[in-house]
């Protein structure tokens, strides 16, 4: 007996959008409740528009997510391979790349608007739109005044992030150039585990030694990772 692929299958059928209920339609529940009320799904069926014979733009947008493992992993993709998904093609996937694009830009925006560091959340807010989805480690220095406004953020360095390349003093050029008195250190994981490595924490109480010499604040060391991020100084991991 012949085996039947997954894409061979008849799908379960899915009611066209425009035939739901008023109030389970994504683009109406933006219209009444704003975008912040819409899931993940909602907001890339409105995006995508419609779907195919085999399911609409819900349910096409619930599968793609779930195949990219969410919007990390959907940013992720190729140009070409979106286009090979069925219900895709060119036009829905520069939709769909140009959106996240855009998202990712908005992201990398904030920082000239001078946030206000409160929380770690706040670091992970500005940086993980990037950061989170490189393929290599990248350190990255926030620069605070006196009210944790951040003045800028500068790129230390990209590769292998530990002591043996990483000079301590790198970390602060542009903090006692900009007379900034403190500053919060943001690395990536590519691996998508978050968790601090040793030599995570060797760095970060080398890089507060440094800057009690130089009267520079280390408040944080924030570690980002495909929608995850994790606070040494939260954990206790090189900060007293």
């Amino acid at each position: 007996m012949l085996r039947t692929s997954d894409e061979d299958r008849p799908l379960p059928y899915h009611a066209r959008i425009r035939d739901l209920p008023t109030g389970d339609r994504p683009r109406e529940r933006l219209r009444d409740y704003g975008a912040g009320a819409l899931s993940n799904q909602e907001l890339l069926a409105i995006m995508l528009r419609t779907g195919d014979a085999k399911e609409n733009a819900l349910a096409l947008a619930t599968r793609l997510l779930g195949r990219y493992h969410g919007l990390t992993g959907l940013a992720r993709a190729a140009f070409a391979e979106l286009c090979a998904e069925r219900g895709l093609g060119e036009a829905k996937a520069a939709q769909v790349q140009a959106a996240l694009e855009l998202g990712r830009r908005l992201v990398a925006a904030q920082p000239e608007e001078r946030a206000t560091i409160r929380y770690a959340s706040d670091v992970a807010n500005l940086l993980q739109g990037e950061m989170g989805l490189l393929d290599q480690e990248h350190m990255r220095v926030l620069l605070l005044n006196t009210r944790n406004q951040v003045l800028g953020t500068s790129e230390v360095y990209r590769g292998n992030v530990h002591t043996a390349v990483v000079r301590i003093g790198e970390l602060f050029r542009e903090a006692l150039r900009q007379n900034a008195p403190a500053i919060i250190l943001a690395h990536n994981h590519p691996s998508g585990d978050p968790t601090p490595s040793q030599a995570d924490i060797a760095m970060t109480k080398q890089a507060i030694s440094a800057g009690e010499l130089l009267d520079v604040d280390v408040l944080d060391h924030v570690i980002l990772a495909q929608g995850r991020f994790a606070s040494m100084q939260e954990l206790k991991q090189g900060f007293s």
